[in-house]
């Protein structure tokens, strides 16, 4: 009996510890703990830290042991300009939930309102992140996901503003949900592979909604670029796979939805591009499939520089733009074919849905208009007609071989 006894305390003993150690460590202005600094040195790794509903005015806060911190009706942390706010150093950190202000701005150091680094397994989810300098920087980490967050920065020069954001030397990231709005870069990655890039809006940035460089191996789809200085620009990668997202109104002189330079056996499927000053901008990238891709009442909708070779444009639909294809050379070795065109006059006289006559879509004036911009003001005249007809008939200054010998004549779906 007494053994029996024994052992029913012994385990109502460790029970109790159990659900003890279970709840959450509180943090509150009116609490025993009221700093989320002070939380961190309180707790044993795998601790849940809550945080309460309030104003915390803190900075430099480190993350060295596997921890959940959460928010309650996303308390504010004001790191008041004076630097970094939350700095991750240990695997297996979450955090979810709250409201971060005022990142000090360094012209010396990339001050982030959160930084992750040289960390496995890490969450950042339902954060807001305001008044910043970068955002969410993640430095050498792996295995992580970024999601719905929103990042909106109140950046007026590029000198001087950060990402929102950034990746470098990290792999096989999930960044998904994100609403990303007045940065420099919207979303940056370099020398980071495996990323996934899902379902983020990324609008009114000062360079590009989405930027990267050496890194392979990258899938962005479903998302929004809008009204960014430039869409997305890819460099110097490999195997990136971009399907279904938006790029829309990336207007200016020297913008497009999309660049590409130094990119091999990429696949673009199932984009949109519409009103864009250039669609997709090309340069010294092979081995591209563009395919079921909408270009729409852009300025051009394909600019192609040089040096790009066995590219295959299938199944695209271009309708309405000013110029669908400008190319800078007389030389192509990339295919065109069963494109629908929207300027595309020909006839089917057998009814199968294929132009009996072949397109040709780049017009004189397109390259006429590449060597002296000026010239753009005679786009709508009688006479930039009469040459393009006369280019179209008997090729000269334009590639003879590029021509789309199968158009579509209705518009795909």
């Amino acid at each position: 009996m007494n053994k029996l006894f024994k052992i029913l305390t012994i385990s109502f003993l460790l029970l109790s510890a159990a659900q003890l150690h279970s709840q959450p460590l509180e943090v509150c202005n009116s609490c025993k703990v009221s700093s989320l600094k002070e939380a961190i040195n309180l707790a044993n790794a795998g601790d849940t830290i809550l945080v309460r509903e309030g104003t915390y005015k803190e900075f430099n806060i480190v993350i060295d042991k596997p921890l959940t911190i959460k928010g309650e009706n996303f308390p504010i942390i004001d790191g008041e300009d004076q630097g970094e706010i939350i700095r991750i150093v240990s695997n297996g950190v979450t955090i979810d939930g709250l409201f971060i202000i005022n990142v000090g701005t360094s012209y010396t150091s990339d001050h982030a309102a959160i930084r992750v680094v040289r960390s496995e397994d890490f969450v950042i989810q339902n954060v807001v992140l305001e008044k910043l300098f970068f955002g969410i920087y993640l430095e050498k980490s792996n295995n992580g996901t970024i999601y719905h967050n929103k990042i909106i920065g109140d950046a007026k020069d590029e000198y001087n503003s950060g990402n929102g954001i950034q990746l470098w030397y990290s792999n096989n990231v999930v960044v998904s949900h994100n609403i990303v709005q007045q940065v420099r870069d919207g979303i940056y990655l370099e020398f980071s592979d495996n990323i996934t890039i899902k379902e983020n809006i990324s609008t009114n940035n000062l360079r590009y909604g989405l930027h990267f460089m050496f890194s392979n191996d990258d899938v962005y789809t479903q998302n929004t670029f809008e009204n960014n200085g430039a869409g997305v620009a890819v460099m110097f990668s490999k195997r990136i796979k971009m399907y279904d997202n938006h790029f829309q109104k990336n207007w200016g002189t020297a913008s497009f939805g999309l660049l590409l330079k130094e990119i091999n056996d990429a696949e673009i499927r199932g984009n949109t591009f519409e009103e864009n000053t250039v669609g997709i901008h090309i340069e010294g990238s092979n081995r591209i499939s563009y395919t079921n891709n909408n270009f729409i009442r852009n300025g051009y909708a394909i600019k192609v520089l040089g040096a790009c070779y066995n590219n295959e444009f299938k199944k695209n639909n271009f309708l309405y733009n000013s110029f669908d294809i400008s190319y800078n050379s007389r030389l192509n070795d990339n295919t065109f074919s069963n494109n629908f065109w929207s300027s595309y006059t020909g006839y089917d006289l057998d009814k199968d849905g294929i132009g009996d006559v072949p397109y040709r879509p780049v017009k004189l004036f397109s390259y006429i208009v590449n060597r002296t911009p000026e010239t753009i003001i005679l786009m709508r005249s009688l006479f930039i007609d009469l040459i393009d007809f006369s280019e179209k008939v008997s090729p000269v200054f334009t590639p003879d071989n590029l021509v789309d010998p199968l158009p579509n004549m209705k518009k795909y779906q």
